[in-house]
């Protein structure tokens, strides 16, 4: 499972060959969910809401890039929420 990004003890994930619609995998701590990048809502799993918070912003500046990765299936790391 690639990982592609990481910040605030938030680690995000893509799997190239999952499933529709294009999400995104968060692991923080014991939590884990599917975060749809479109809209940034949750797929399903759990977050507390301060770090959904952090990771919908973080999506949201990295929209285009994400479905584009999602799309071509060419992994690379995207920038870190600072």
């Amino acid at each position: 499972m690639p990982e592609i990004s990481r910040f605030y003890g938030i680690i995000i994930y893509m799997f190239f060959n999952d499933h529709n619609p294009p999400h995104f995998k968060v692991k923080y701590g014991e939590f884990e969910a599917n975060i749809l990048i479109e809209s940034g809502n949750l797929l399903n799993g759990d977050l507390p809401i301060s770090k959904l918070k952090l990771v919908q912003a973080w999506a949201e500046i990295h929209k285009d890039e994400l479905l584009k990765m999602w799309n071509s299936k060419e992994f690379h790391k995207v920038a870190p929420l600072k």
